[in-house]
Formats: structure tokens, sequence, C-alpha cells
């Protein structure tokens, strides 16, 4: 089964979230729900980047590289337009 990198954006903080998971979908859900402690007062958040990996390995390596001050700024770079 396949992993996913995701970035989200928080129109009313103006912020970027990164994360991995095995169901994007569900896991937007928990976000905009306020099942996920870090990002709950953050809400709404709009899915603006996904990825996918082969397995839960590659997928950690993508995100913590998206963490990264690097992968930082190629998210702020690229999404310009969402922030």
């Amino acid at each position: 089964m396949p992993w996913f990198v995701y970035v989200l954006f928080s129109p009313a903080s103006k912020q970027f979230y990164i994360g991995m998971t095995e169901d994007v979908e569900k896991r937007i859900k928990e976000h905009n729900t306020g099942k996920t402690k870090s990002t709950k007062g953050l809400r709404p958040w709009k899915l603006v980047h996904y990825e996918v990996a082969d397995d839960r390995i590659s997928a950690r390596k993508r995100e913590v590289y998206l963490k990264s001050g690097v992968g930082r700024e190629w998210i702020r770079k690229r999404f310009k337009e969402a922030s």
C-alpha cells in the first residue's frame, strides 16, 4: 500500500503543515475537525500538495526533507500564491 507525504496550508494563520499518511482524505478530515492537537487551532486547512511514496520509510525521508530549512524554502517558493 502506498504512503503519501502532504502539505497543508492554513489561510487563517498563513502557515504550512507537512505530514505523512496512508489515507490523505481521512487525514485532512482529522486536521479540519480538530482531532489533531498540533493543528487544531489553525483550522481550516487546505491541501496544496501531496506526493506518493512506495513505502513508509521513503515517505518519512521525504517528510523530513520537506521539514528541513531547504524543504520549507521549496514549499514557500512553490506555493507562494497559497500564502
